[in-house]
């Protein structure tokens, strides 16, 4: 008998079905090309999509910034650089939080003199229509070029920033933040993170230089809202200056200039300010701030508007600085949020606040914490409260009132906080669409 044997030369696994479309590959093609030829706008939409969850994330900026809109590639983005991204930080857009992020990162560790200044300038037309908020909390100095001998490399007093002054000018923001249109953000700090075993002083400095370029791009940056300059040694000298260039600035309303060295003289400069601008938050907690530079605060609260909250905690104003800013609340209207923490407060000043608590119903809340008020001070408090019905919020912790005052204070302050509660359960502000 014979035997015939058939041999099958299929793949038994193969299908049409596995066959891609001739549109897939054409999107694979052009997603692997994309560098060279990033033609995504002339897709349909769907096919658009498609291309996008292929790219990859280390395409060169200046082939994705303007071209890539798609959300979807910008959280790979951030999510493949950063290990927390709070999307709801940067108004829920990925695209912004990665270009203000990367920004920052470069001027957090740009070095005049080393690094090249294209590397941000460069970058400025790529990101100009994303950066609304940039927080920078270092600058670097420039590297040393002369290092001393070991022998006098032993002092880290604050003399050694005078000796070194050429040595600690940083970035100038300038040409960046003036080109940037859409920045209504702007937190700087000038210092250094981590020094390790390297500390000098000189790290530390915010030069008359750098204050003078910051003074100038601050006049021109005619968008920005918030502007925080924090921790960064800054006196009456520079904050005369950057006073002077914030006179009338059309959009400014946030000024934080907290934990700093600012005295009477600069306090002086932005009492001027208060009445000058539309600013509405001042923050001037940790500085040297003493009765004169209150007084002077004081009068331009009582020629503002705008101003609607001031922090003085842990200044020196001293009872004739709140006496003087207590007299200005007799006739301000705006300001809602007062904070006298730590200022070496007594009676005198609870006195005067006592006839602000009875003639003012704009403020809400009121914090003389850690003050000496003693008993006499929180009974004329109390006094004051009889009649007032706005005031949600009295802080009055460690300022030495008696404890059944205190209960009773916080009775009154807190019936005032319910009224207010039910009253916006029954009146519900809408929203404007």
């Amino acid at each position: 008998p014979f035997y015939i044997r058939r041999c099958i030369t299929e793949d038994p696994s193969w299908s049409l079905v596995t066959v891609p479309h001739l549109t897939e590959l054409c999107l694979q093609h052009i997603a692997r090309n994309f560098e060279k030829n990033p033609i995504l706008n002339y897709l349909l939409p769907e096919h658009q999509r498609k291309v996008v969850d292929r790219l990859s994330t280390s395409l060169p900026l200046t082939v994705t910034a303007n071209i890539v809109s798609h959300e979807e590639y910008w959280k790979r983005c951030c999510m493949e650089r950063w290990q927390v991204c709070d999307v709801s930080s940067y108004g829920d857009s990925w695209k912004r939080m990665f270009f203000e992020r990367h920004l920052e990162n470069i001027l957090k560790f740009f070095i005049p003199n080393t690094t090249d200044p294209k590397e941000v300038l460069e970058l400025i037309p790529l990101c100009k229509g994303y950066v609304q908020k940039l927080e920078i909390d270092q600058f670097l100095p420039p590297l040393r070029v002369d290092q001393k001998e070991e022998s006098n490399d032993l002092s880290d007093t604050e003399d050694d920033a005078e000796l070194n002054e050429v040595y600690t000018h940083h970035y100038n923001l300038k040409d960046l933040i003036t080109a940037l249109p859409r920045l209504e953000e702007l937190h700087l700090t000038y210092g250094v993170k981590s020094c390790g075993m390297n500390f000098e002083w000189s790290l530390f400095t915010f030069t008359e230089l750098d204050c003078s370029n910051l003074a100038a791009a601050m006049k021109m940056c005619r968008n920005l809202k918030v502007f925080k300059l924090t921790r960064s040694k800054v006196d009456d000298d520079k904050i005369k200056l950057l006073a002077r260039n914030l006179l009338d600035h059309p959009c400014l309303l946030e000024l934080d200039l907290s934990h700093n060295l600012i005295r009477d003289n600069g306090a002086q400069a932005l009492g001027k300010l208060i009445s000058h601008s539309r600013l509405e938050t001042l923050n001037l907690c940790n500085n040297q701030i003493c009765h004169l530079g209150a007084q002077a605060l004081a009068q331009g609260l009582a020629e503002s508007s705008t101003l609607t909250s001031l922090n003085l905690r842990l200044n020196f104003v001293e009872d004739k600085g709140g006496e003087a800013i207590g007299h200005a609340l007799l006739t301000n209207t705006s300001l809602k949020f007062l904070h006298l923490g730590s200022n070496n407060l007594s009676e005198p000043t609870a006195a005067v606040f006592s006839q602000v608590l009875a003639q003012n119903t704009t403020l809400t809340s009121i914090n003389l914490s850690c003050n000496h008020l003693g008993l006499d001070g929180g009974k004329q408090l109390l006094e004051g409260l009889a009649n007032n019905k706005t005031l949600t919020e009295l802080d009055l912790r460690h300022a030495e009132v008696e404890q059944e005052t205190g209960f009773l204070i916080h009775k009154i302050v807190w019936a005032n906080r319910e009224a207010v509660r039910l009253g916006s359960l029954q009146h519900p502000t809408t929203e404007p669409l």
